[in-house]
């Protein structure tokens, strides 16, 4: 297990990020004009849409069309921004970078009124699958954090051959309605309080009524050394105004618990997340060590990879939302699992 130690004060970490991101940059061999983002705020500039599915899927999309072709998840409750400075990095280096807002995010819409407002795991999955097709994208190299890599996580182990690479931050996170049956020790079940909280009417309610002040709740006790201000989280926090967030968001964590139902035509899926399958292509996990959402610890998980495998943790007060705050070593994986 390698490891990395961050020597950057996290108080001060968004006033150096531009120069750390440059620095890491170069340790890449990228090119300077691929971190000419404001250094106020990076931005994916215009994004674009394509029905893909059951979805209008909006995307950030930067890089060479003809690039090897990297799709990057994000979960919840963040947004494409999570990799805005991820993408640049990998763009400069050659790969055609796609980003798209998961369904309940940002620009993507259903495109029928009377689709389930679906978040279970493996409608996620089949987005992605989708999303490739429409796109006419044959293999990807793909990269995920929180509902993001789990869905990543899905996709590898379910079509492998249409990824060439996995990069997950917290490791193998498919999950099933079953393994959810059994408690978990109290501390543990302590930071679930949200999943409890959203199987209530008061919680979908108070979540409806308080989104964004929810969602920054997360973002600091998921990443508490993570000095992210105003302007970064407000950036992201337009994406939670989609009129689906909320449903897709409540669903997801009932579902968990299997106090929802899923749809039929993915129960075959489902079944066989249930036996909970290898993960084959070339991966590298990622942790930080100041990861403050529920996480399983590396060791748990390494031998669910059955093929090339690596782990990083990386140090420094590096949290949850492990791509938007230590930019260059996610782009590292993503390369790394290319050339393996």
């Amino acid at each position: 297990m390698a490891q990395t130690s961050d020597t950057i004060d996290p108080s001060r970490r968004l006033f150096v990020g531009a120069m750390a991101t440059a620095l890491a940059a170069a340790g890449l061999g990228l090119n300077r004009s691929a971190l000419a983002a404001s250094p106020a705020l990076s931005s994916f500039g215009t994004l674009k849409q394509i029905d893909a599915g059951v979805l209008s899927v909006s995307y950030a999309e930067q890089g060479p069309a003809d690039g090897p072709a990297v799709i990057l998840l994000h979960g919840w409750p963040y947004d494409i921004h999570t990799y805005v400075d991820v993408a640049p990095l990998l763009a400069a280096k050659g790969y055609r970078v796609i980003v798209p807002s998961l369904r309940g995010y940002g620009g993507t819409r259903f495109l029928a009124v009377d689709t389930p407002r679906n978040g279970q795991q493996a409608a996620l999955a089949v987005d992605v699958i989708a999303l490739m097709d429409a796109l006419k994208l044959d293999k990807v190299l793909l990269g995920g954090c929180d509902w993001g890599a789990r869905t990543a996580c899905i996709v590898a182990a379910l079509w492998p051959e249409r990824v060439k690479g996995l990069v997950s931050v917290s490791g193998y996170l498919i999950g099933s309605q079953k393994l959810n049956e059994a408690p978990l020790p109290p501390r543990a079940e302590q930071q679930w309080w949200y999943q409890f909280y959203f199987a209530t009417e008061r919680g979908a309610a108070g979540y409806a009524r308080n989104t964004r002040d929810f969602a920054r709740l997360i973002w600091e006790t998921a990443s508490p050394q993570w000095k992210f201000g105003d302007a970064v989280f407000a950036r992201s926090a337009v994406s939670f105004d989609n009129p689906d967030h909320v449903a897709v968001s409540i669903h997801n964590y009932r579902w968990r618990l299997g106090l929802a139902q899923g749809e039929a035509q993915l129960d075959a899926l489902e079944n066989r997340l249930a036996a909970f399958p290898p993960i084959a292509v070339p991966t590298f996990t990622l942790e930080g060590d100041a990861n403050g959402a529920p996480h399983p610890e590396p060791a748990a998980y390494a031998k669910k990879f059955s093929g090339w495998y690596r782990h990083r943790t990386l140090e420094g007060g590096i949290g949850h939302n492990l791509p938007q705050e230590a930019p260059a070593a996610f782009a590292e994986a993503i390369i790394a699992v290319d050339r393996a």
